[in-house]
């Protein structure tokens, strides 16, 4: 009996030995090709963020991913750091009336422009707001811009709502700060919590220049996605340019040919005149060139059909360093507003 139970006793010994090293022996079963869980985990990480990469490009249409700032002149458009295109070529609305708002934007429109800035000061966000209602072009494909006054500032939450409600659009692509001025912080927070809304996408402020904006941007949460300035060849902005680019933002320029009182001056410059005629082009247009070549957006304004068409006819030419040179020594640091 001894020697039987002995001997199932070993036995049992040696099948729980041949189990236990038939299991060593086998492959995990994470990997495959004989590879360890810890390197499959790294390949699966690896595959993730390749696939993750390849969404992206996908997102992109295949192409590759544009930067924040970068200007694109095959869509004309620039990216903003908000995540929205803004065209680089506008439509400045300022003076204009009712009808002629109507009128201009509507030829701004045919014409393939698409971005378009009005401001409450300027009163006709009502005529902006109908003139986009009313176009063939789809709503999605249009870039509108308005800004709060400084009376506004108080208040600013309502007065967000008025401007939509005045434009009847659903949303605002970009909302500025008219200029600096008491209240402009709480004001820009009431914007930060309109784009959490869904009412603005993109928000920014005007005349706003370096000691401004060392001031300013410590203070709010979301850092604007474009600063809009006075900016012309008389007055270039040669240092405060670079430093809101640098910090992320996309210039915009406002009065581009110098402003009332000004324009025929600008235009008739025989250095700008004399670069205009190497390339078979206007004065205006190698001003709006110019600012394009600076990474500065621009809206001119107008109300005459023949000079917005002309003034988005600006991609068929480029000029050279030389050129750009040319112009930039043409610098008077001269501003022409107040702002």
């Amino acid at each position: 009996m001894k020697r039987l139970l002995c001997g199932l006793f070993i036995a049992a010994m040696l099948f729980s030995l041949i189990s236990c090293g038939k299991r060593s022996g086998e492959p995990p079963e994470s990997g495959s090709n004989g590879t360890s869980e810890t390197s499959n985990s790294i390949a699966t990480t690896d595959q993730t963020e390749e696939t993750d990469k390849a969404e992206e490009t996908e997102i992109q249409g295949g192409e590759e991913i544009i930067e924040s700032g970068e200007f694109n002149f095959e869509t004309k458009t620039v990216m903003l750091s908000s995540g929205y295109e803004m065209p680089l070529m506008g439509l400045g609305t300022y003076s204009l009336d009712y009808d002629t708002c109507i009128s201009s934007v509507t030829t701004f429109l045919d014409n393939g422009g698409r971005l378009i800035d009005t401001a409450y000061m300027y009163h006709n966000e009502d005529a902006v707001g109908a003139a986009v209602r009313t176009s063939d072009v789809p709503r999605e494909e249009i870039f509108v811009t308005t800004k709060l006054y400084p009376n506004q500032y108080g208040d600013a939450a309502d007065a967000i709502d008025d401007a939509l409600e005045k434009m009847g659009l659903e949303y605002i692509d970009l909302m500025l700060l008219h200029h600096p001025e008491t209240d402009d912080v709480k004001a820009y927070q009431a914007m930060e919590q309109a784009v959490a809304d869904g009412k603005i996408r993109s928000i920014g402020l005007s005349n706003w220049y370096i000691e401004e904006l060392e001031t300013f941007l410590p203070q709010v949460t979301i850092m604007p996605a474009v600063v809009q300035n006075e900016i012309h060849p008389y007055y270039q902005e040669i240092d405060v340019v670079p430093y809101i680019q640098e910090s992320g933002i996309v210039v915009e320029g406002w009065y581009p040919f110098g402003g009332r009182g000004y324009t025929k001056e600008l235009l008739g410059d025989e250095t700008i005149s004399a670069i205009a005629d190497t390339h078979g082009v206007t004065s205006a247009q190698v001003i709006l060139r110019w600012n394009l070549q600076r990474g500065v957006v621009v809206i001119p304004g107008s109300s005459n059909p023949d000079h917005i068409a002309e003034n988005l006819d600006i991609f068929g030419f480029e000029l050279t360093e030389d050129e750009m040179e040319q112009i930039k020594n043409l610098n008077r640091d001269e501003k022409h507003d107040w702002y």
